[in-house]
């Protein structure tokens, strides 16, 4: 089994620029054993799914502690490094940021996600400092654990509209991109580019990886090689997927008394075969 810190450095090394990382993001050890079993290099949690299938919205409502336990679960439901989606931090200030960090390793991830927008008040994101600060805390409590974090600093620049000029979204996105890369970010993730065009550009000018969200309607990973994007990511959509499975089964059964929803369940031993 691979150590900690050899899964940490693999993680590193999976973030190249023309050939993406593909994560499938899940919520649940079943999740991790289905995605590892397919042949995925790691394994990325998505926030929503966790929330919700612990019955919390998403948008920092679970909390730190059930959060934590669930990155445990995971990371020892497979040998592969484990990145967890820890939304703000679960906390308030850096400090707080920083001791989430520090229990997130120890329950086994090497990776992490951490968001600039704001949840509460009338700003939509934290202001550059107060999140370069953040960041500079995760990247403190990793040095402590003496895990080589790679820690993706998300922007939410294009996700809360905070510019109408397509010019001054594109500069306050790079101005957050390296405050936090200063601040000890390994690769930034950003929602909601508007084209293909934009997010060649934005590649070319980071100095460290760009991870962007796949889906329908969206390139395909190969596609966003060829832009420069280092990393893919499902996010809540595989969640939001398998949760509706649920309401077609759900509302097939009641409405029709019949079960064709569940045509294409994976066969019971094979799932169960997973989790032994």
């Amino acid at each position: 089994m691979s150590t900690q810190t050899d899964k940490a450095l693999a993680f590193q090394t999976l973030h190249r620029p023309g050939r993406p990382i593909a994560l499938a993001n899940v919520w649940d050890a079943a999740g991790a054993r289905i995605v590892a079993a397919t042949g995925a290099p790691a394994i990325a949690t998505t926030s929503a799914g966790v929330a919700w299938a612990l019955g919390a919205q998403d948008g920092g409502a679970l909390g730190r502690a059930l959060a934590v336990e669930l990155v445990a679960r995971v990371a020892a439901a497979v040998d592969l490094p484990v990145t967890a989606d820890i939304e703000d931090g679960y906390a308030v200030d850096p400090a707080g940021v920083g001791e989430t960090v520090a229990e997130v390793l120890a329950a086994g991830a090497v990776g992490i996600n951490l968001e600039d927008s704001l949840r509460a008040g009338t700003a939509p994101l934290r202001e550059v400092d107060d999140q370069a600060a953040r960041i500079a805390a995760a990247r403190a409590a990793a040095e402590s654990a003496g895990v080589p974090l790679y820690l993706n600093a998300r922007i939410d620049t294009y996700l809360r509209g905070v510019a109408d000029d397509p010019a001054e979204l594109y500069r306050l996105t790079l101005e957050r991109a390296a405050a936090y890369v200063a601040a000890g970010a390994s690769g930034v993730f950003v929602f909601g580019l508007p084209d293909r065009r934009t997010v060649g550009e934005l590649a070319a000018a980071l100095s460290v990886p760009l991870n962007v969200p796949g889906g329908p309607g969206q390139p395909s990973v190969a596609e966003l090689g060829e832009l420069g994007v280092a990393r893919v990511s499902l996010g809540s959509t595989v969640a939001e997927s398998a949760y509706s499975v649920v309401q077609r089964a759900a509302r097939e059964l009641y409405a029709e008394g019949t079960y064709t929803e569940l045509g294409t369940a994976i066969p019971y031993g094979e799932l169960n075969g997973l989790l032994g």
